[in-house]
């Protein structure tokens, strides 16, 4: 039996950034998970981040392990924009500064016991904490379109599950979305070999420019644009402070997150999607197996033969989909659409039950989605544990 204050379940971003922030006020935690795992397993490899390198450093108390730093301390200039690979190692670095401690096995079952909680990891040890912090991350809630979800897995796969693109090279290929990760997988997957084609039912591909003349300028940057890096100019301030976009009128919150968040590409792709074909404005209707292949069909009545379907079609909230957490947790807990119903503290309806990340993103905003995120949420997570003591 081990017993700790506060466990924090996840070692990416937000989990790291948790446990940075709480061990600073003397809060003992302990953190489970590997470093970085969604990043380095369920990414593809060879992408970059689409937000600017302000808008990537995982947050620390002191703002001393910031991008920067780690930059300071290797043999060279990381690129921009910045490489997957390096922003892993980034998080792997920033891991053993404030958990070098950090337990790598994985909690498969969470229980209520009397006040407090009961962990049940993988190899079958226990662990009791007052408080538990969900911050691991999207990969369970990539959608799939419903239309798409019979088909073999050898098939068709979502952006989230196929890491190593390179193996598709010389197959046909059909990326199915029109934000950063299809975008960036058609490239990725073009400079494989293989032959790609993006539908999208957006008339058009947005592209995101970090070169316009509303960024050239300081004083309008400045102004429009925060540091976060999320939004577009002017709702990009009102995103970045989670404490004021909560108490909008909800409808309004709604209509505001889709704007910040809508699907778009950044605009350095465009050099790389030459030779892949763009279908705009056209919708999948159905899929099926032809032998080893499929056929799909659109909504214009043509058709395409393709060897493989790759979905980059988001993901989708629902935290009734974290296995680990016990039936009982789950009936107690408030949620809507999917998303838990959080205070400030990041708690749910289920007292001593945090959840951070993509998960907040309804009670917090958008910010919530993204690594510029961590700063509020660690900052607000850690006020409330230490100030309101046990549950």
């Amino acid at each position: 039996m081990v017993e700790s204050t506060v466990a924090i379940v996840g070692a990416g971003p937000y989990g790291l950034a948790a446990a940075a922030h709480l061990r600073s006020v003397g809060v003992q935690i302990r953190v489970f998970g590997e470093a970085m795992e969604f990043w380095q397993r369920q990414m593809p490899i060879g992408m970059c981040l689409r937000s600017s390198w302000d808008a990537s450093h995982i947050s620390d108390p002191r703002h001393a392990l910031t991008l920067n730093q780690f930059q300071k301390e290797q043999t060279a200039r990381l690129p921009t924009p910045l490489p997957l690979a390096d922003f892993v190692r980034y998080g792997q670095w920033f891991q053993k500064r404030v958990v070098p401690d950090l337990d790598s096995r994985r909690v498969v079952r969470i229980d209520p016991d009397s006040s407090d909680f009961r962990l049940q990891l993988n190899d079958g040890d226990t662990v009791w904490t007052q408080r538990v912090v969900v911050a691991t991350g999207i990969s369970r809630f990539a959608h799939w379109p419903a239309r798409f979800a019979d088909l073999p897995r050898s098939l068709v796969s979502h952006s989230a599950e196929d890491c190593n693109l390179t193996r598709f090279g010389g197959q046909k290929v059909v990326v199915v979305g029109g934000g950063q990760s299809a975008v960036e997988s058609a490239a990725l997957l073009s400079e494989a070999g293989a032959d790609v084609e993006i539908i999208l039912r957006a008339p058009r591909i947005r592209w995101l420019g970090r070169t316009s003349r509303l960024r050239q300028i300081d004083l309008t940057r400045h102004i429009l644009y925060h540091p976060t890096d999320v939004g577009p100019p002017g709702l990009s301030q009102l995103v970045a402070h989670p404490d004021i976009f909560r108490r909008l009128p909800r409808n309004l919150q709604d209509t505001l997150a889709y704007r910040a968040i809508r699907p778009a590409a950044a605009d350095w792709l465009r050099p790389r999607l030459v030779g892949v074909r763009q279908t705009t404005g056209r919708t999948i209707t159905s899929a099926t197996t032809t032998g080893s292949r499929l056929r799909l069909n659109l909504d214009d009545a043509s058709q395409r033969d393709v060897d493989r379907l790759f979905l980059s079609t988001g993901y989708r909230v629902d935290v009734s989909r974290y296995d680990f957490l016990s039936p009982e947790i789950l009936r107690s807990m408030r949620t809507v659409g999917g998303y838990p119903d959080l205070t400030d503290g990041f708690e749910t309806s289920v007292p001593g039950v945090h959840f951070l990340g993509a998960p907040g993103a309804r009670g917090f905003g958008p910010l919530m989605r993204f690594v510029s995120g961590t700063d509020y949420a660690a900052r607000a997570l850690t006020r409330h544990v230490a100030g309101s003591g046990p549950h």
